[in-house]
């Protein structure tokens, strides 16, 4: 069901999709299923309506390692939208050294330019072949060159003697039976080329490179994202050299496929699109958003510029133009989904005005011991089928008990209650001891199986679990 473009999911499809990868969180999953379906609905109603309806944005509160970023990223792989996911500790209010908020935005906008492009080079894959094919045999059989052909610029530019002796040097265009041998031995090499038969002869190709300046111009916050350098200005206007290169016929077909669909796609029209898509299904996740809030005696000190980026953050997350090296973005239907444990402050702590636009908050539950055991079993990608799919590419068959999973559970609920609470997190760490045997003998091992059942579990943890010492280095 993964990119499926173009088609309207129901909320009930889109939450049956993310339990196949989330465990629990059913509040946060519908919340996102209906503000996904919302923007479908709005983009069904006449332009002058569409444009009054804003975006339902999310704030999703709850410990680390519960789900938050999972369901969001998940949702955008679903639809095939713009996805960027951002901390917003590692912005800065406009005045101190750091990155600005907007540089979001043309991080969105990037996405999206990367995901068109890829779409249209794969519109063009099968020409693009062709032609790579064509180059590949020029390279492979040169055609002999006309009389004409062979005579040097210079000699035709200024005429002379010179260019009378230098044709009479050259031979004569090639006879029609000439000409159709060198066609029937051109066929027969592009049947070997398709058959894979000169995938390991080494062919010279030549390949046109972009003049790169390196010379970076150093400026102001956003500088960088808006990729204000030298290469980026004067690239379009230096000439492109082409360079020889001696490489096997299989590497010279992907870079010839490459440099071919290049030419083929229409960088405007990728362009247009891209920015009309990060406008209109763009999705950012802005993350540990509790770290920029001020709490009770936080007003002073190093934390001075929190609430500065929170105010920052509010004309983008309510609607703006941003300006980037594409072209103007507006964010007004932008779906943002904010994220945080808020342990240490509380919604409330942000500044007002942020808060009324992320109207829709939903409180995730922490991960309990059967939450955790579900995890382990029941998602297409858990922890149990990665270990099982690496070490079955060393020939060791790795399987898995119930009660072996519940006792991992266990032992995982009892770490985050002792210690600090990361969620399914911990689950990763767990496994990693408990495997790390098998996995450094699994060439010895191989062509075995290794069941893991609870005695197994309890033999390799016991002592993890027994020692507190050891268990606070234990993330």
């Amino acid at each position: 069901m993964i990119r499926q473009e173009g088609r309207d999911f129901s909320p009930r499809e889109i939450v049956a999709y993310l339990d196949r990868y989330v465990i629990g969180q059913e509040k946060a999953k519908r919340a996102v299923a209906v503000a996904l379906r919302n923007r479908l609905r709005r983009r069904r109603l006449p332009e002058e309506a569409a444009r009054e309806i804003a975006p339902r944005n999310i704030l999703m509160v709850g410990p680390t390692g519960v789900g938050k970023t999972e369901i969001a990223r998940r949702l955008s792989h679903l639809v095939n939208a713009p996805f960027v996911k951002v901390e917003a500790t590692k912005y800065t209010e406009v005045g101190y050294v750091g990155r600005d908020v907007e540089s979001m935005i043309r991080d969105l906008v990037e996405t999206a330019v990367q995901m068109v492009k890829e779409r249209k080079v794969e519109e063009v894959r099968e020409v693009a072949k062709v032609r790579a094919e064509d180059r590949l045999l020029d390279a492979l059989l040169p055609r002999p060159r006309s009389a004409v052909s062979r005579v040097p610029e210079f000699f035709r530019l200024f005429g002379g003697q010179q260019e009378e002796s230098a044709q009479a040097s050259t031979p004569p265009p090639q006879t029609p039976e000439e000409e159709q041998r060198f066609t029937a031995t051109r066929e027969r090499l592009r049947e070997m080329l398709r058959n894979g038969r000169l995938e390991d002869r080494e062919v010279e190709v030549e390949v046109t490179e972009v003049p790169k300046l390196g010379m970076p111009l150093l400026g102001g916050a956003g500088m960088e994202e808006m990729g204000m350098n030298l290469n980026e200005m004067l690239g379009g206007l230096l000439p492109k050299k082409s360079r020889r290169r001696r490489v096997s016929v299989a590497e010279a077909r992907r870079i010839l496929e490459a440099e071919e669909a290049e030419k083929l796609v229409d960088m405007e029209v990728v362009t247009r699109e891209a920015l009309e898509k990060a406008q209109e299904e763009g999705i950012v996740f802005l993350d540990e958003l509790d770290k920029v809030a001020a709490g009770e005696g936080r007003g002073a000190g190093p934390d001075v510029s929190r609430e500065g980026v929170q105010r920052d953050l509010l004309p983008i997350v309510e609607g703006c133009t941003v300006q980037t090296k594409y072209g103007p973005v507006t964010t007004d239907h932008i779906l943002f989904i904010a994220a945080g444990a808020f342990h240490k402050v509380k919604p409330s702590d942000l500044v007002p005005e942020l808060q009324g636009r992320l109207p829709i908050r939903v409180e995730l539950d922490s991960l309990g011991e059967e939450e955790l055991f579900r995890i382990l079993r029941e998602p297409e990608h858990s922890l149990v089928r990665q270990y099982q799919a690496l070490l079955g590419t060393e020939g060791v068959e790795l399987l898995f008990e119930e009660g072996a999973l519940r006792a991992i559970a266990k032992f995982a609920t009892a770490a985050n209650r002792d210690m600090e609470n990361i969620g399914a997190r911990r689950l990763a760490t767990i496994m990693e001891l408990l495997l790390e045997e098998i996995s450094f003998d699994a060439q010895d091992l191989a062509g075995s199986t290794v069941r893991v059942d609870v005695p197994f579990v309890e033999e390799r943890l016991r002592d993890v679990a027994a020692d507190k010492d050891m268990r606070n280095y234990l993330l």
